[in-house]
């Protein structure tokens, strides 16, 4: 898949409460270590929708994405204070062996998914810590989102996963979305 980003001109796109039918804030909930002992890291945060959703249920979150310009407009619309912008790449994590208890990836994984993406997203978080990526289906119906053939499945989207030496907890395939989680 060729890298590409989301035009930060479209971001009104991204504060659409509709999304929440492809992915809601309980089901990341569920499946992501809470508490304030917490400290999570989403990978391509855009301009902080789901990351919003998360950051009240634990102690602190990164906000991952490639372009500064996200993370100024989150800044504008109003960024909870237990949330830290960082622009880097996923493929490269400025972050320490260990760093963070989960991760979590929303609409986002087909931008950037790779090996090396993969083991640095191992590296850095904690034994036990658990990644959540649910993102547009290869399999889906092509009725939002990238087209289709941007897009992962869940099976490739488990490859990437366990290459990189994760068990995968649980899977599925919804309508237009897959839902993985895994745990290091």
């Amino acid at each position: 898949m060729g890298f590409h980003t989301f035009d930060p001109a479209e971001t009104e796109r991204l504060e659409d409460p509709t999304r929440f039918r492809f992915c809601s804030r309980e089901e990341l909930l569920q499946w992501l270590p809470t508490g304030r002992e917490h400290n999570l890291l989403d990978i391509g945060s855009g301009s902080g929708f789901y990351t919003d959703e998360v950051a009240p249920f634990v102690g602190h979150v990164v906000a991952l994405d490639v372009q500064a310009e996200m993370h100024r407009q989150y800044r504008e619309r109003g960024m909870p204070d237990n949330v830290a912008p960082m622009t880097a790449d996923a493929g490269g994590l400025p972050f320490g062996d260990d760093t963070f208890d989960g991760a979590f990836s929303t609409m986002t994984f087909h931008e950037s998914a790779t090996n090396e993406s993969m083991a640095d997203l191992y590296r850095v978080l904690s034994p036990g810590g658990r990644v959540v990526i649910v993102d547009w289906s290869a399999e889906g119906n092509g009725e939002a989102g990238p087209p289709r053939s941007e897009r992962y499945d869940l099976d490739r989207a488990r490859v990437f996963l366990s290459d990189a030496g994760f068990t995968i907890v649980e899977g599925s395939e919804r309508s237009e979305t897959f839902a993985i989680v895994a745990e290091k």
